[in-house]
């Protein structure tokens, strides 16, 4: 059999794949189970609070991104090998080019635009997303340790005559400039999960966290062991618990709802069990949560975790 003739048996095979090929494909771009109107979020969920809608526009515009230097690379090896490839009837090593200083220059300085676009857009929008209010109409420290949550609710809550957040013992690893925010004289409330623990709503396992419509909310975040991450998924964001570190952000939930939340840092044995709820009210129903927590002697607060380092304390002296 002559060369050519081997080489067009060869083909016929593959060419009897790609309509199989193709079909596949589409059932795995149809079977996803998104709606029409699920995908402009491009895997994202619907998001619950004000901030959330800055962090989605910055997902679709990494995604818009993506897609056109995928198809400006694509368009550009797929023109390569339809209109370069090699002749059926010419075997002879076609011209090589050892260097074109434009093209080099090109694919030099075009990846470096778009990371700078992308690191400008990131910036941004992260420094908007972690700026802190004076005063925060809400402030609840989370609490990460294995294998559930606690959640201090620094609020001047009635029932509650403990002592004062911001001289509390319990909340010693909480940074002073943190403190200092802290409402006068709350002696507060806190809940506490286990990982056995459900919502008694829904039956989602881990505890609940309550949470106010419409009022902004500060996290603050410790660690009783080791690295968590406190990870609300409508919320669209997600920051670590790190034992002798605080961090700390705000939201405005706008939708009330129970929703999902989970420990996102691989933490031990038992990680995948660190999960809670979210529920969302009306600032009313909130306020008589947490009522409701001083009517079970649940005054005070949990110890919030292991004190900072020193060279985090340093950090902290720095930037007051």
């Amino acid at each position: 059999m002559s060369p050519n003739g081997s080489d067009r048996s060869s083909r016929r095979p593959m060419r009897r794949k790609l309509p199989q090929v193709l079909t596949a494909g589409l059932i795995l771009a149809t079977a996803t189970g998104c709606t029409y109107k699920d995908f402009p979020r491009l895997g994202m969920p619907t998001p619950v609070t004000e901030e959330a809608p800055r962090i989605l526009s910055l997902w679709q515009g990494s995604w818009a991104a993506a897609l056109a230097t995928g198809v400006l690379v694509w368009g550009l090896i797929l023109w390569s090998v339809i209109f370069h490839r090699r002749s059926r009837t010419k075997v002879e090593v076609p011209l090589q080019t050892r260097y074109n200083m434009p093209i080099e220059a090109l694919y030099t300085v075009v990846p470096l635009i778009i990371v700078s676009v992308l690191f400008y857009f990131t910036a941004r929008d992260e420094s908007k997303l972690l700026k802190l209010e004076e005063k925060p109409a809400h402030t609840i420290n989370v609490v990460g340790f294995q294998w559930s949550w606690g959640f201090n609710y620094v609020e001047n809550v009635k029932g509650s005559n403990k002592e004062d957040a911001k001289t509390s013992k319990d909340l010693d690893a909480i940074p002073k400039r943190f403190r200092d925010a802290f409402p006068a004289n709350a002696g507060g409330v806190y809940d506490v999960g286990t990982p056995g623990e459900r919502n008694p709503q829904n039956g989602n396992p881990g505890p609940t966290l309550w949470l106010p419509k419409g009022e902004k909310v500060r996290f603050v975040l410790t660690s009783r062991d080791v690295i968590h991450s406190f990870w609300v998924v409508p919320f669209l964001m997600k920051q670590d618990v790190i034992p002798g570190h605080t961090n700390a952000f705000e939201v405005t939930p706008n939708k009330e709802g129970t929703f999902m939340g989970k420990c996102a840092e691989l933490c031990g044995v038992d990680h995948s069990r660190m999960l809670f709820n979210v529920k969302v009210v009306s600032p009313e129903r909130y306020q008589k949560h947490l009522e409701d927590l001083a009517k079970k002697n649940q005054t005070g607060y949990i110890p919030a975790g292991i004190e900072q380092t020193g060279h985090e304390k340093n950090r902290e002296t720095n930037n007051l």
